[in-house]
């Protein structure tokens, strides 16, 4: 399967481009079940001119029309047939496609990145097993079919992986899946479990806290007859009509944050109403929040002696340690956790951003061979030079942004027999690569086939490449291919420079000459003019020479962006999440510190009257819970450092845990705390002492 998105696309008197499409076998539409709405159940790909299409692209093409049978040309010059009509993907699919067309095609094209050679590994491949394969003995059998038909023990082993836990789990290692998306959906799993634990605790904290103000009512209704099981039975009710409340609210707010959560990930989640399981999951959730929050307080206020109850004698002494105490402790140690693996997020992304790519992104775009540019190349680029619009044109595989293809199949003199095991990125640029993309020669010279007809076989390499191949004079030295039968001469060496994501190494890269695949164009924009007058010019000979095609450009600074894009949204939802957890915590500690300036309103008059300050009190209400925050800090700073420490290893380019994130982390924690009690605390202290002494 290849997926392209290139094509201009007509029917009637429509044109279309950009369009995501695929190119696959005949089969593909045997091996998955993409059901048709439109066409037979077999051989829609047969025929080399047929396409299959969805119905998004059916309505775009013809409108309310029938589309079987109708014809639709590409790039004006092949005519296809319409043999099916699939229904619209779903969402939640890793396929994104809106037509297929045979392999075929792709051949008749003479596409120059077609490449069926055992050593090519740039096409994904399906296979559908019988339900009685034993997975094991057949991954056995093809672990070294391309080792054995390439003649070459220094190449990749396969092994089948299955399909249905390809999002999820799509990164490996050594032939062994390590992880992938699946450790993003554990981590925001696991922080959702923060979060309702601190959204429990403080229900623990309050409910036990204001005891003294249900003791009389535990009191009359034990004396009454009321059993220890119908009072647990009642608290646990109204844990429970708390949760249920809680969780019709929660449910509103999903509903109408749920546009603009969708646009922060990048995904489409629904709320599936009509969904029988959903709710009785919803229902089994909220009952284990209730038990959860409601047990505790449940079984502690249900505890009282009535007796002791009208003596008074049921308050429980100030202890070192309370559950109270170990409740407010654990979440805040949750919430710190989430304000150091914010910040660490943060200084990981500012650490990529911040570093050198090696090439210059100002003014730089490229343009994708659609259509005749490749054709035209040549008068393309003289006149968008001769325009004043462009101070230099290259052509090359890839956008700069993007890696080129690996390869195994390189030798040179004096490798060593580690080197063999090594992937080398192979990169295809033409005259003027190293002008247009403002690299920085090491040595030698730039490939410029105008000025020497060989450079055809020339190359090259960039420092990471010549450190792996040990050369201490680079220039001059020779490349082999084995599998092309050719030899390539190094005629330059450029400084490293970043292709592919800005969180990896930058591998040893091979740059081929004119003789190798294009796919891509790079300009780069006069800086004596505006950029606006510079792209009209660019697309005014454009249309010149592509007629049939829109102008369609990318500035390479922007697709550099996007290339943060993940590790952004990352920071923004831990961010969030980290906000909620220190407000959810906030209002649990505001709470206890009203309580606590309420149980000691004589002492804090006796105080005043023996002239404590408001600062003194303030001091003495505030000590206990900043005490408490900060031992939160001591016990999440090690945790917090361990698992930040063990994400950032996922990154060959990475920062550290920086000493000064914990600094920062206990200001800012302490401050909040502050600011939390200090209004409870301040508002004690200001009270009369008069009136305080009254209170009973």
């Amino acid at each position: 399967m290849r997926s392209v998105n290139n094509f201009l696309m007509k029917a009637n008197d429509k044109s279309l481009t950009g369009i995501e499409g695929n190119i696959v076998d005949p089969d593909f539409l045997q091996l998955f079940s993409f059901p048709l709405t439109q066409g037979g159940e077999m051989k829609q790909l047969v025929d080399p001119n047929s396409i299959v299409i969805t119905e998004k692209l059916a309505k775009k093409l013809f409108g309310d029309e029938n589309a079987l049978n109708k014809t639709i040309q590409i790039d004006a010059t092949d005519n296809f047939t319409v043999t099916g009509v699939l229904k619209d993907l779903p969402s939640n699919t890793d396929f994104h496609f809106e037509y297929l067309l045979p392999w075929d095609y792709l051949k008749k094209r003479g596409d120059g990145s077609i490449n069926e050679s055992w050593l090519s590994n740039n096409t994904p491949t399906y296979l559908l097993l019988k339900p009685t394969t034993n997975v094991a003995a057949f991954d056995a059998k093809i672990k070294d079919v391309t080792r054995r038909y390439s003649g070459r023990n220094d190449v990749w082993t396969h092994f089948t992986f299955p399909l249905h836990k390809w999002h999820l789990y799509d990164e490996f290692k050594n032939g062994k899946s390590v992880g992938g998306r699946i450790d993003m959906v554990r981590m925001f799993g696991l922080i959702g479990v923060f979060i309702l634990l601190i959204a429990c605790i403080n229900f623990m904290n309050l409910s036990t806290a204001r005891s003294e103000k249900r003791a009389k009512e535990v009191g009359i209704r034990k004396a009454a007859g009321a059993g220890k099981g119908l009072l647990v039975g009642q608290f646990m009710m109204e844990a429970l009509m708390t949760a249920g409340s809680a969780g019709l609210l929660a449910l509103l707010i999903v509903q109408l944050t749920l546009p603009s959560f969708n646009t922060l990930i990048n995904t489409q989640l629904v709320i599936p109403y009509a969904n029988v399981s959903y709710w009785l999951w919803t229902m089994a959730f909220l009952l284990f929040t209730s038990l959860l929050a409601g047990s505790y307080p449940a079984f502690y206020l249900s505890s009282f002696n009535p007796i002791g109850i009208f003596k008074k004698q049921f308050k429980q002494t100030q202890a070192a340690l309370s559950p109270r105490k170990v409740l407010v402790v654990t979440q805040f140690t949750f919430a710190i956790l989430l304000i150091i693996s914010t910040m660490v997020v943060r200084n990981q992304i500012q650490h990529a951003q911040d570093r050198a790519v090696g090439y210059s992104k100002n003014n730089l775009i490229h343009v994708n061979f659609v259509g005749d540019i490749g054709k035209n190349y040549s008068l393309l680029k003289q006149e968008l030079l001769y325009s004043g619009s462009a101070s230099s044109v290259t052509k090359t595989m890839n956008p700069l942004t993007e890696s080129g293809s690996k390869t195994w199949g390189l030798r040179w003199a004096g490798e060593a027999p580690k080197d063999t095991n090594t992937a080398l990125t192979l990169f295809s640029a033409d005259a003027d690569f190293v002008k247009t993309a403002g690299l920085q020669l090491v040595e030698g010279r730039d490939i410029d086939i105008n000025k020497y007809p060989t450079d055809s076989f020339s190359v090259l390499l960039n420092e990471t490449a010549v450190k792996l191949m040990g050369f201490k004079n680079p220039i001059g030295q020779l490349l082999f291919s084995k599998s092309k039968k050719t030899t390539w001469k190094v005629v330059g060496v450029v400084k490293d420079y970043l292709t592919g994501s800005p969180y990896e190494a930058i591998p040893p890269t091979v740059i081929e000459g004119p003789g190798a695949w294009f796919n891509t164009m790079h300009i780069k924009l006069n800086p004596a003019h505006s950029t606006a007058d510079n792209l009209a010019k660019a697309e005014q000979i454009f249309k010149k020479y592509n007629a049939n095609y829109p102008f369609d450009y990318q500035f390479i600074d922007q697709e550099y962006a996007n290339q943060f894009e993940n590790e952004q949204r990352l920071k923004t939802l831990s961010g969030l999440f980290a906000i909620l957890a220190i407000f959810i915590s906030c209002l649990g500690l505001f709470g206890l510190a009203s309580f606590v300036a309420e149980q000691r309103t004589k002492e804090i008059g006796i105080r005043k009257v023996l002239g404590a300050s408001v600062p003194n009190l303030w001091g003495l209400l505030s000590k206990e819970f900043i005490t408490l925050v900060v031992i939160s800090f001591f016990i999440a700073s090690p945790v917090a450092y361990y698992f930040a420490n063990g994400w950032l290893q996922q990154y060959s380019y990475r920062t550290e845990v920086s000493w000064w994130i914990f600094v920062v982390t206990a200001i800012l924690a302490v401050s909040i705390a502050l600011l939390t009690v200090s209004y409870q605390a301040i508002r004690a202290a200001m009270v009369n002492p008069i009136k305080s002494l009254k209170t009973e």
